[in-house]
């Protein structure tokens, strides 16, 4: 199992839109191969900051699968424009 972890960064008053179209991206997430289930979660300290946690059964699921997929283009017409700066993502696994 993999964990894919992304701080996303939203503009500032754009929560509530982010919210409603994350609940629209998420059907989009959860339908690739390889999907384990994802958790978004919003910072106590800073409104406009969210964790958001993917669990892929593979890397390659997500970098592959999902990245290069036209489900992945309907994700990000979805939420790429609510992101200020681009989130880094990163990959962990259980040692």
């Amino acid at each position: 199992m993999i964990l894919e972890i992304a701080i996303l960064h939203i503009i500032q008053g754009k929560t509530a839109e982010f919210e409603l179209a994350f609940a629209k991206a998420q059907e989009i997430i959860s339908s690739m191969e390889g999907y384990l289930g994802h958790e978004l979660q919003k910072c106590i300290e800073h409104n406009h900051q969210y964790i958001l946690l993917v669990k892929w059964d593979t890397l390659e699921n997500h970098t592959i699968g999902f990245r290069n997929s036209s489900e992945y283009q309907e994700w990000k017409v979805l939420l790429h424009h609510f992101y200020h700066p681009f989130p880094i993502v990163e990959h962990y696994q259980i040692v």
